[in-house]
């Protein structure tokens, strides 16, 4: 019996970007592309009509623009989305906005179809249209900046965090990372590190954003940054980031691993050797292996680990791995995992501790 082919809507008001992404799409017997359409309104329109699969998605288009056509597909007919993104600051910012909106994922935009690119851009769309097609789709996070006068963002530290919580994300986890980020009170007593799975040039955006609505600092990382209590480091696209024994983040540009960079092992495998028993990994939505290691490493060390249910991730993919690998303690789904972390933590800072200053990664009382 064959396979249903996954069908495709593609969306752009270029011509010549139409044709460009439609070449790549019927490239692979196993797509068929269903219509296309100019703008918003007229992708609207064709979803209702034509019941996609999947949907390419154009920021910037005239009648309607492709973050308003999302947020109405959405509405009247929740369909997966894949956005095309310009390489620019402006087209960091609408690309993290659509992801807030329920977008599966996004590609960087080739330059043109004599780019050198262009077969790379079409393997990578290609690999994320089959992915969306099986995503699930959930409704958006429930987040509001918070009160400033009522939970300030903390004063930079001049020691670094005794504790640390590290996160990996991928596909789906910037709405995952916005639910949960947030709820974290401003004087959090340990550092936060995340390694979510995304290209150069879209972290920093995606740093600001999660900023804007969050009580701790939220910023992207940078060579030598020192893990602070209360303030997260979001670790830059195309980079992978680690932790040193002078509890510093470094930056590194080695080869991907697992096809990713920043790779969620790397981060946790070197938290795992400077925090020992005093951290909490997490792993959220997204597709692979990535972080399974990480977070056995992170269990073996006696830190607490935690991944996000099926019920609620986006692609069940790497909190799976991590389950069937061992590395994980428990279970929770999404809005629960802040609330959960914020209890771990309090049991650990024993008294002692704190009249200590904190625990120590060789000596903590865990």
């Amino acid at each position: 019996m064959a396979t249903s082919r996954i069908r495709a809507l593609i969306v752009d008001d270029s011509a010549l970007m139409r044709k460009l992404v439609l070449d790549m799409i019927a490239s692979d017997p196993s797509f068929e592309v269903v219509g296309t359409a100019r703008n918003g309104q007229e992708a609207v329109q064709k979803v209702k009509e034509l019941q996609p699969s999947v949907v390419t998605m154009d920021v910037e288009m005239p009648v309607m623009d492709g973050l308003e056509a999302l947020r109405q597909i959405m509405l009247q007919r929740p369909t997966p989305v894949v956005m095309l993104s310009s390489l620019t600051r402006h087209g960091a910012d609408e690309t993290i906005r659509s992801l807030e909106l329920g977008a599966i994922d996004f590609v960087c935009k080739p330059s043109g179809p004599t780019s050198l690119n262009v077969g790379e851009v079409r393997s990578i769309l290609l690999g994320k249209l089959r992915l969306a097609a099986t995503a699930k789709l959930l409704p958006p996070p429930d987040v509001t900046a918070p009160p400033r006068s009522v939970a300030p963002a903390p004063r930079q530290s001049s020691a670094a965090a005794d504790w640390l919580i590290a996160i990996g994300s991928s596909t789906g986890g910037p709405r995952a990372l916005e639910a949960i980020i947030p709820k974290f009170p401003g004087d959090l007593p340990a550092g936060l590190l995340v390694a979510q799975h995304m290209p150069h040039g879209f972290t920093a955006a995606m740093a600001e954003r999660l900023n804007s609505l969050s009580s701790i600092r939220v910023r992207e990382a940078a060579e030598g940054d020192m893990i602070a209590p209360g303030e997260a480091l979001i670790a830059p696209g195309g980079r992978h980031l680690l932790v040193n024994r002078r509890k510093r983040v470094t930056t590194s540009d080695a080869p991907p691993l697992w096809g990713v960079k920043p790779a969620v092992d790397l981060l946790m495998t070197s938290v795992a050797e400077v925090y020992g028993c005093a951290c909490v990994g997490v792993i959220l939505t997204g597709m692979g292996q990535d972080g399974a290691r990480g977070m056995a490493a992170i269990r073996k060390a006696g830190g607490k680990t935690i991944a996000q249910d099926e019920a609620t991730c986006v692609v069940y993919g790497m909190p799976k791995a991590a389950v069937e690998q061992g590395g994980v303690e428990l279970q929770l789904p999404l809005p629960q995992i802040p609330a959960v972390i914020a209890r771990m933590l309090k049991r650990r800072l024993t008294p002692q501790n704190a009249r200590d200053g904190g625990a120590s990664a060789a000596g903590a009382s865990c």
